[in-house]
């Protein structure tokens, strides 16, 4: 009797597979990841500057990708907030060069009493 009310209601019991990821296409992912991974390396480096422009370079590729229509809906929130995330946090901040010490900008002791030697017999003062 149970077998035959499973038959008026269709028959046997159907397995719906579960609902497939999104995608994201295999040339998009690896070029964004690969530029991902120089903004890394720049950081690394100490160069925020570096840094800071392939973040917003990143940025730039990742909304024009979700404009285009390669990103699909289940991933444009996610990528926008990623992108605007790193770019929001990094800054350039130009590293500063050491000073130099005094003996960098002094001459050489020789050349200095060449210099006023000559600026004496200029200005009529002879030891």
């Amino acid at each position: 009797m149970a077998a035959l009310a499973l038959s008026a209601c269709g028959g046997e019991a159907k397995h719906a597979s579960p609902p497939r990821p999104p995608t994201f296409p295999r040339l998009l992912g690896g070029a964004l990841a690969a530029r991902s991974d120089e903004v890394a390396g720049a950081l690394e480096r100490g160069d925020s500057c570096r840094a800071f422009a392939l973040s917003r370079q990143l940025r730039r590729e990742a909304i024009a990708a979700i404009n285009s229509g390669r990103v699909t809906g289940e991933l444009q929130e996610d990528l926008a907030a990623a992108v605007n995330d790193l770019a929001a946090r990094l800054a350039c901040v130009p590293s500063t060069p050491a000073k130099p010490t005094n003996a960098e900008h002094e001459k050489p002791k020789h050349e200095k009493r060449k210099h006023e030697r000559r600026e004496k017999k200029e200005h009529g003062k002879d030891d």
